[in-house]
């Protein structure tokens, strides 16, 4: 059984789908491992590591594609890699098919099994391949690390002779896997920590960190089966509103990281709310990429607003990919090994599974 990973295109995605760590573990479960030549050269593993630990090493790309039952990548390879994908080729990674729809309807009439790991369940099974909760612990941490970057301020609370300097004031809007990451990240830093969310669910989990929740009536009533934020009503966007206009008025930083799944990113924080926050204050949006959860947002931009900065970036984990590649192939590895069958060493397409099911594009 051949897997194969073609390097990205480093320009939007840094991280890589199979580590040193992992090639091992593909290698003594029963993979031929091939690799693209340079593959993890940019985090530091050289092609001689990989090939110490039993991968090989490619420079014709084309080649690889065709010679690979599994192809394993962050996103779509490029479309000239995709052009080489043949019938029975099984492709793994997270693909948007949303945003891809073409692309993968095109890999779908060439029968090429196409699975994406961001449409895994939320079920205790899934939860070692869970792609979305390790890159989203990463993202929630850089989040705030970068906007206390440009947060002109001490961020604890320091005690001197000449005076105090007071804590600085953290709101973060969402408190999702991301969430409770920066509310966890931006107290371990000494900073006053306040958290809203939509689902009552999380109220226990933001105190447990040391934040203060925020929250208005009717939030029990809006979280999916899965665990996920429902869309709003209007009545509960007033609330809602109202609630954050009082807070926006004290606090320094806001971190936000409210997201609907396949659907545009809500705007929570609007023009109005934004006037009212106090000179020197930055928001750092981790919805950016889709839509925002700011009036100004733009991506990979700097909005300053009336001395408010507004952040947000395509892929903040570009910022982290070694850390992010080494729990993204970790993610990955199990969900393959659930894929494979040791004993005859070919891979079970099992539609009873539900994990092999939901992440299966038809």
């Amino acid at each position: 059984m051949k897997i194969a990973s073609l390097q990205e295109n480093k320009k939007i995605e840094k991280r890589i789908a199979i580590t040193p760590e992992i090639t091992k573990k593909y290698v003594s479960s029963g993979f031929e491992v091939y690799l693209s030549k340079n593959y993890g050269l940019h985090l530091g593993f050289s092609d001689d590591e990989y090939k110490n630990l039993g991968a090989n090493i490619l420079e014709d790309e084309k080649e690889i594609v065709k010679s690979a039952d599994l192809i394993v990548q962050l996103g779509l390879p490029s479309d000239e890699n995709l052009s080489f994908l043949k019938e029975d080729q099984i492709l793994i990674g997270v693909l948007n098919p949303y945003a891809n729809k073409t692309k993968i309807d095109n890999l779908i009439k060439k029968k090429i099994k196409n699975f994406s790991l961001e449409l895994l369940p939320r079920i205790t099974r899934a939860q070692s391949m869970d792609i979305l909760s390790s890159q989203a612990n990463l993202a929630g941490y850089k989040a705030v690390l970068e906007s206390f970057a440009y947060f002109e301020k001490a961020i604890p609370m320091m005690m001197t002779a000449a005076g105090t300097i007071p804590a600085a004031k953290v709101l973060v809007v969402g408190a999702g896997v991301a969430g409770l990451q920066a509310v966890a990240t931006a107290k371990r830093m000494g900073a006053m920590v306040y958290a809203t969310d939509v689902r009552m669910a999380s109220k226990e989990q933001v105190e447990s960190l040391g934040g203060k929740f925020l929250t208005v009536e009717g939030s029990e009533n809006l979280e999916t089966e899965g665990g996920y934020a429902k869309e709003t009503t209007d009545e509960f966007k007033k609330k809602q509103e109202e609630l954050l206009i009082e807070t926006l008025k004290k606090v320094d930083i806001v971190v936000c990281t409210a997201l609907v799944p396949g659907k545009k990113a809500p705007v929570i924080l609007k023009d109005s709310m934004i006037n009212i926050m106090q000179p020197g204050s930055v928001i750092y949006d981790l919805a950016a990429i889709q839509g925002g959860n700011t009036a100004f947002t733009e991506v990979d931009k700097i909005i300053d607003k009336n001395g408010v900065k507004i952040m947000g970036e395509s892929n903040i984990l570009n910022k982290l990919p070694t850390s992010a590649s080494s729990l993204y192939a970790k993610n990955l590895f199990n969900f393959v090994i659930n894929l494979y069958d040791k004993e005859s060493k070919k891979l079970n397409i099992n539609l009873e599974d539900e994990i092999i099911e939901k992440t299966l594009i038809k």
